[in-house]
């Protein structure tokens, strides 16, 4: 059963939601729900690495980023990128 959903939002935060909609071929609706849908998602242990993360273990010995300012950004980039 679908129920409708009144949000008030920024004009902007819209027109945002709607471009970035067109060019993944997804309604507003089906992002908002892929979205809600997170919300209970169990978020992966730390022995449950992705196959990407998996891939750049051990990159960053000789960096001079700091392995907590990887892990925020990492963090940053996983929420921006399933909203």
């Amino acid at each position: 059963m679908q129920t409708k959903l009144t949000l008030r939002l920024d004009d902007r935060l819209v027109k945002q939601a709607k471009e970035y909609a067109k060019k993944s071929g997804k309604s507003v609706s089906q992002l908002v729900a892929e979205c809600f849908s997170l919300l209970n998602a169990r978020p992966p242990s730390k022995s449950e690495l992705t196959p990407s993360v998996r891939s750049l273990k051990g990159a960053l010995k000789k960096s001079k980023v700091g392995v907590q300012d990887y892990q925020k950004y990492l963090s940053l980039s996983t929420r921006l990128r399933n909203c």
